[in-house]
């Protein structure tokens, strides 16, 4: 079995849209043969669409599936944040710079235990030499580096969104947060890394230093990925401690990605108007998270409703 991305050529409107796709698909076969990155089988072309074939991915998203498992410690985390940071390793090493790094871009292989950890998506992704700069905004609010927003930055901007996702692996809540996308980029470029609240003073001090080093907004003084690496919280048999990490980490990271998952449909719908019975089946669950009738959903209601 397989997977496989159409991009229908009605979408593809400019010289530019044709390139991207292009770039996607010429990214793939570059990293091809990297153990924690999709395999692409080949692309294809008919009247209507280009149709991109890859395995398949089908054990799920990566914060669901340590929601799924129940049981999760800092050593887990350290293995999963090395499979990421080698991910980004191997791109720049290749002269890549994947400039989407998010949680949803990395899915398992299959249901087993030790099922590889992929990404998937190389839709932002491009060819980059070294000491070029890039001025182009784009990535995904929280994950995306200060210099991205200041336009001017290089391949360590994934970096910093993949310190961003180890961040949120730990305490299950993103570091740069606000209830608006111009809000959680003012926190990116300015707010405060918290290392006071829940979970962090019983997280161990390798972990901190490590996230620490990777949200440096100085891109010169970020570690590289390939530091990172070497960094002994992220070593195999290195210090990340092996005991559970507290419930309410799952809990939280439970909420964040149900959130995530709700806007997404909430987006897809405004952008496709999508069929009746799919706007039902979101206005069920509209109505189920907003307890009191009033057509608004509070913040309280949202968090009951995400449980």
């Amino acid at each position: 079995e397989f997977a496989c991305k159409s991009i229908a050529k009605r979408k593809l409107t400019t010289e530019e849209d044709v390139e991207d796709v292009r770039r996607e698909i010429q990214i793939m076969h570059h990293l091809a043969g990297h153990p924690n990155v999709i395999q692409i089988v080949g692309a294809y072309e008919d009247a209507v669409a280009v149709h991109v074939v890859m395995e398949l991915c089908a054990g799920g998203e990566l914060f669901d599936r340590i929601i799924q498992r129940g049981h999760y410690t800092e050593r887990k985390a350290a293995q999963l944040a090395r499979v990421i940071v080698g991910v980004v390793e191997a791109c720049h090493s290749l002269g890549v710079m994947h400039r989407d790094l998010k949680p949803e871009n990395f899915l398992f292989v299959n249901q087993d235990e030790e099922a590889p950890l992929k990404t998937i998506d190389f839709g932002l992704s491009v060819f980059f030499r070294p000491g070029e700069t890039f001025t182009d905004v784009v990535g995904s609010p929280y994950y995306v580096a200060p210099e991205v927003l200041r336009k001017h930055y290089g391949p360590e901007c994934d970096v910093w969104s993949a310190g961003v996702i180890i961040y949120i692996l730990l305490s299950g809540v993103p570091p740069f947060w606000d209830e608006t996308e111009q809000g959680i980029f003012e926190q990116v470029l300015k707010g405060d890394l918290d290392f006071a609240s829940e979970p962090w003073p019983s997280i161990s001090e390798g972990a901190k230093d490590l996230v620490r080093r990777m949200l440096v907004r100085d891109p010169k003084k970020r570690l590289t990925a390939h530091e990172v690496l070497c960094h002994p919280w992220v070593q195999v048999d290195g210090v990340a401690p092996d005991k559970p990490l507290d419930s309410a980490v799952l809990t939280r990271l439970k909420q964040f990605s149900a959130m995530n998952k709700l806007k997404k449909i909430a987006i897809r719908v405004i952008a496709e108007s999508l069929s009746e019975e799919e706007i039902a089946g979101l206005k069920e669950m509209f109505k189920m998270i907003d307890a009191d009738n009033s057509g608004q959903i509070t913040l309280e209601e949202l968090k009951n409703g995400l449980e």
